[in-house]
C-alpha cells in the first residue's frame, strides 16, 4: 500500500515522479531479462546464434546493473526512506541515516552507473571483432575499469577530512533539515570530490565511446544498424554530459530548496534515459528482431568483416 501525504508539495511531486520513472525502468529491465532467458533457451542448439548467445551473460550484467542502480536511486528519496525503510528500522539515528546517503553515493557514482556504462561499451567494442569473446572478458574489463573508481569514491566519501578550511559543499554527502511537520530528516547530496572523480571518468569514457562508435559506423553497411549506432552514441554522450553538468549545478543550491530538487531530478532523468535507450538498443531490439525473422538476424550488428569481404569480391568479379 502506497502512503501519500495529505497535502502535496513540490518536493513530494519530484519524489513521486522519480519513483514512477524508477518503476518504468524496472519493468523495462524485467522485460529485458525475460527476453534474454527466453531467447537463450529457445536458440540453445542453434548454430547461427552461437555468437549471440555467447554474450547473454554480458547483456544480463548490463540489465542487472541498471536494476541495482534503480533500486539505489530510491534510497536517496526522503519520501521512500520515510515510508518504506524507517518503519522497519525505527532505531536508525540521523548519523546512520546519513550513512545511507554515503552508501547510495558510492554505489551509484562509483560502481553501478560506471558498471552499466562500461558493459555497454564492451558490447559495442565486440561488435567489430571477428570472434566473439567470452563473457568472462567482460568481467575482467569491468573490474579493471570500475574497481579503482569505486575504491576512490569509497575513500572520498567515508574517510573524508573534517578540517574547517574545506567548504561544506566540498565534502558533504548529506544535510539535516526540517520537513513540513518540523521533524528532522536527512537529505542526500553529492560532494565536489565525488563529482570531480565521476566527471574525470565521464570525460575519458566519452572520448573512448565516441572513438568506438566511429569505428563501428565506419564498418557497418546496413543503414538500420547505422541509425541505431548513431542513436546510441548521441544518447549516451549527451546524457552523460548532462548528468555531470547538473551534478555540478547542484552545488550552487542547498538540499531542501526547490531548485536543488529540480536540478537533481534532471540529473536523474539523464541517467534514466541513458539506461533505457542502452538496453533497448543492445538487448530488447536485437532479440526481438532475431525472433521475428526466425534466427537469421543473429546480432544487432552484422559480421562486418565478412559482409565487406563478400561485397568487395562481387565488385572485383564485375
Amino acid at each position: 500500500m502506497i502512503v501519500l501525504p495529505s497535502i502535496p508539495h513540490p518536493d513530494f511531486a519530484i519524489d513521486l515522479a522519480t519513483l514512477s520513472l524508477i518503476s518504468v525502468l524496472l519493468l523495462l529491465s524485467f522485460l529485458s531479462l525475460c527476453l534474454i532467458f527466453f531467447f537463450k533457451f529457445k536458440t540453445h542448439n542453434s548454430y547461427y546464434l552461437q555468437s549471440f548467445n555467447a554474450l547473454w551473460t554480458v547483456r544480463f550484467l548490463l540489465v542487472f546493473f541498471i536494476i541495482l542502480w534503480s533500486l539505489t536511486e530510491a534510497l536517496r528519496l526522503p519520501f521512500f526512506r520515510k515510508h518504506y525503510i524507517y518503519p522497519f528500522f525505527e532505531d536508525l539515528t540521523l548519523g546512520q541515516q546519513a550513512s545511507l546517503c554515503k552508501l547510495h553515493l558510492v554505489l551509484s557514482l562509483g560502481l553501478l552507473e560506471p558498471g552499466f556504462l562500461v558493459t555497454l561499451l564492451f558490447l559495442l567494442l565486440v561488435s567489430i571483432k571477428k570472434r566473439t569473446p567470452r563473457g568472462s572478458w567482460a568481467f575482467l574489463f569491468l573490474l579493471a575499469t570500475c574497481l579503482p573508481l569505486s575504491s576512490l569514491q569509497f575513500l572520498f566519501v567515508f574517510f573524508q577530512s573534517s578540517r574547517s578550511e574545506f567548504p561544506s559543499w566540498f565534502r558533504r554527502s548529506s544535510v539535516i533539515v526540517r520537513d513540513g511537520s518540523h521533524s528532522r530528516i536527512v537529505l542526500c547530496s553529492s560532494p565536489f570530490l565525488s563529482i570531480s572523480l565521476f566527471g574525470a571518468f565521464a570525460a575519458v569514457y566519452g572520448l573512448y565511446f565516441l572513438f568506438s562508435c566511429w569505428s563501428v559506423v565506419s564498418l557497418v553497411i546496413n543503414k538500420k544498424l547505422r541509425v541505431r549506432t548513431y542513436t546510441l552514441a548521441f544518447t549516451v554522450l549527451i546524457t552523460v554530459t548532462l548528468q555531470v553538468l547538473f551534478l555540478v549545478l547542484s552545488l550552487f543550491w542547498e538540499p531542501g530548496e526547490l531548485t536543488f530538487g529540480v536540478v537533481e531530478f534532471i540529473e536523474f532523468l539523464s541517467t534514466f534515459t541513458c539506461a533505457a535507450v542502452g538496453q533497448g538498443i543492445l538487448v530488447i531490439i536485437p532479440i526481438v528482431d532475431s525472433l521475428a525473422v526466425g534466427g537469421d538476424c543473429c546480432r544487432w550488428y552484422p559480421i562486418i568483416t565478412q559482409t565487406k569481404t563478400e561485397e568487395e569480391s562481387k565488385e572485383e568479379s564485375v
